[in-house]
């Protein structure tokens, strides 16, 4: 695909964060959505009167038409077989976070894109934003040090008894839904993890409501928690040998960083967003088809290995088992 080329999306679910991905996209030069597809007719017409592609009968005609990628927006428990079935149909895929449910899923989809020789990513927005990158670039030319910590989380409160945060059957929880952005921020700083020790706790719907995460990974220790029942929503913090950061709240929309070195020095980042913040991903996303490449530098397929391993020794650890497993 040539440089200029025009990146045709299609659309799979057309809910809540597919809209902030629409939203995105418009911020995201050379790319348009061209197809939509959601069990539910009437939500996709109203998305496309709004942001504009052509509503398809089936998952399979979507497929058939004329695009280069699928932004897979629908509830996770359908994630591994919807990407699946958009990678052997020779489309690259972007998947809403977590990927999959579970390990074993996750392979099989990685194993289907090495098949078909496509792109597939998992859509963790954090690494992408001006923040999170101007951090990493300040750090490389000023370190802190082994970094050897990280803590980090976020609970919400006030989840709705229907809402699929909470559905067994659609594979909520807390770890999954929420918990996977600390998973990714503890891997992408500490590598990969070595063992996983957590407390929690189930909600009535059989999910996990809250769970604190204690885990050792290939070059330090992370402290996470997740919950879907009470109010803390936080800030993010990475020690060092040499300083630490903190990425100030909301730390997975990150917008401010505070670096403090041993030697007194204080050095404050502050990089606003625009477009809602999934833009930066769709667009490193569309760079990548554009330039032939199969894997993303940044969300390898590695890390999502790592990430969904954590996932699974916690709920392991807490008895959550959804179909199939």
């Amino acid at each position: 695909m040539k440089d200029n080329t025009v990146v045709r999306w299609g659309i799979v679910g057309t809910g809540r964060i597919a809209r902030r991905f629409a939203v995105g996209l418009a911020h995201v030069p050379g790319a348009r959505i061209t197809s939509l597809w959601s069990r539910r007719r009437e939500p996709a017409a109203a998305f496309a009167a709004e942001f504009g592609g052509t509503v398809h009968a089936s998952l399979d005609a979507l497929l058939a038409s004329d695009i280069d990628a699928v932004y897979i927006a629908t509830h996770q428990d359908s994630h591994a077989d919807y990407a699946i079935a958009a990678l052997e149909a020779g489309r690259h895929v972007l998947c809403e976070k977590p990927a999959t449910v579970n390990a074993a899923q996750l392979d099989r989809v990685i194993g289907a894109a090495r098949a078909a020789q496509r792109l597939f990513m998992e859509a963790m927005k954090p690494p992408f934003y001006p923040l999170y990158r101007q951090l990493r670039a300040h750090l490389a030319a000023d370190p802190i040090g082994a970094v050897g910590l990280v803590r980090a989380g976020c609970s919400v409160p006030g989840v709705p008894d229907d809402h699929p945060s909470v559905s067994f059957e659609h594979a909520g929880g807390a770890l999954l839904d929420i918990g996977i952005y600390e998973m990714f921020l503890a891997v992408d700083w500490l590598g990969a993890p070595l063992d996983v020790q957590t407390i929690g706790r189930l909600g009535p719907t059989g999910v996990d409501v809250f769970a604190s995460l204690n885990s050792r990974h290939e070059h330090g220790i992370a402290q996470l928690f997740c919950g879907l029942d009470l109010a803390g929503k936080g800030d993010a913090l990475i020690a060092a040998t040499g300083g630490h950061v903190t990425i100030h709240e909301n730390w997975w929309n990150p917008v401010r960083a505070t670096i403090r070195y041993r030697d007194g020095r204080v050095v404050e980042l502050d990089a606003p967003f625009e477009g809602g913040g999934l833009n930066y991903e769709t667009a490193h996303f569309c760079e990548l088809i554009r330039a032939g490449h199969l894997e993303s530098p940044v969300m390898t397929h590695a890390k999502s290995r790592q990430m969904i391993a954590m996932a699974d020794a916690a709920r392991a650890t807490l008895g959550v088992r959804f179909a199939g497993e």
